[in-house]
């Protein structure tokens, strides 16, 4: 059986997607969630390359922002686009990163992924502030392989 189908509840997931829309009510930010069984990439390689399937890198503003867990692997990784890190420093994803892990260890997935989308949307409110023109550009659906 699937661990992907047993990491999260459709409430989890729904409760994660509403942290989703919160979150972007901070920020022009666009952020998603992909969660698949395992990859033999590394999770930052497998991440950059599901960034790119989902055109995640095609936002006006390149302010995408990939959460990443490969269920069985036990690997978590979160990244953002071109223009996210062209401003901030370098570990601006650090304490994002933590908090979902700390939360991951815990056996607490909903809570570790509805954490750091919510931070995520509050970090990124200072380099992309919300507009009022803002569209959203990306599914908020947590996506699979």
């Amino acid at each position: 059986m699937s661990k992907t189908k047993d990491f999260l509840t459709k409430q989890d997931e729904q409760e994660i997607v509403s942290s989703i829309v919160e979150a972007e009510k901070n920020t022009s930010g666009e952020i998603r969630v992909h969660i698949e069984e395992h990859s033999e990439k590394s999770p930052l390689d497998r991440a950059q390359e599901v960034f790119f399937e989902l055109k995640m890198n095609e936002t006006q503003d390149r302010n995408g922002v990939l959460f990443y867990i490969s269920v069985s692997d036990k690997k978590f990784a979160i990244i953002g686009d071109k223009g996210i890190n062209d401003v901030v420093e370098s570990d601006f994803w650090d304490c994002t990163k933590d908090t979902v892990i700390a939360n991951f260890k815990e056996g607490n997935f909903k809570k570790g992924l509805v954490e750091g989308i919510l931070q995520a949307g509050q970090r990124l409110k200072h380099y992309f502030p919300y507009q009022s023109d803002d569209t959203n550009e990306l599914s908020n659906e947590i996506s699979r392989n």
